[in-house]
């Protein structure tokens, strides 16, 4: 038999299986979000994020692009590196928290937040969008503005609407730091699980 000839037969296709594995291990799900899920007051390793990369182990890689303290208007400067830096496929939008305490006008979050989805759609991704819930004190009617916002514009673009997973850490006092508003270490293996519960049924992985 002629090794060298069978080799150069098959070489085609072996280099298509090389690229097909490259492109599906490249997969990733890119959180765009703010503090609760940067890790406030705690090393990137130890937030949610880290914990479901691990939980997954990497299908599809787990990429925590959030910054505390970032708003819509921030996040939305940031994406357009983001994107071509990790060329994610899901992308998972988790803010308008600090325009929203900060008492930002709703629509200007809005245009914010649906020029993020634009753009992650333009880049061939699928945007995954986060509820996001202010604190009752800050007033009914800007509450209720606030939080319609994420209802319409997951309607509006047809794209998943991802519960707000503080709602439930919330009822666990042990479960937030001393600022009263971010999980602490203890709560972010609840919000890996629960956040694994909520995605697996959007973002394919083996």
């Amino acid at each position: 038999m002629n090794f060298k000839n069978v080799f150069r037969w098959h070489y085609p296709f072996l280099l298509l299986l090389l690229l097909i594995s490259r492109v599906a291990s490249a997969e990733s799900l890119l959180i765009l979000g703010d503090s609760l899920s940067a890790g406030y007051r705690m090393s990137a390793s130890a937030a949610w994020p880290a914990l479901l990369n691990d939980k997954w182990q990497k299908k599809p890689t787990v990429i925590n692009g959030s910054i505390s303290g970032d708003t819509a208007t921030q996040g939305l400067s940031r994406l357009p590196a983001l994107l071509k830096q990790h060329q994610p496929k899901w992308v998972l939008i988790e803010l308008g928290g600090n325009d929203g305490l900060r008492g930002f006008p709703p629509q200007n979050i809005e245009q914010d937040l649906r020029q993020i989805i634009t753009d992650i759609k333009a880049a061939n991704a699928q945007p995954l969008l986060m509820q996001i819930r202010l604190p009752a004190n800050y007033g009914r009617r800007y509450n209720e503005a606030f939080s319609g916002i994420y209802p319409r514009l997951a309607q509006e673009y047809n794209i998943p609407l991802i519960p707000f997973f503080m709602e439930q850490v919330y009822l666990k006092p042990e479960w937030m730091q001393q600022d009263g508003i971010h999980p602490n270490p203890d709560a972010q293996s609840f919000i890996a699980d629960l956040m694994a519960r909520q995605l697996s049924p959007l973002v394919k992985h083996e």
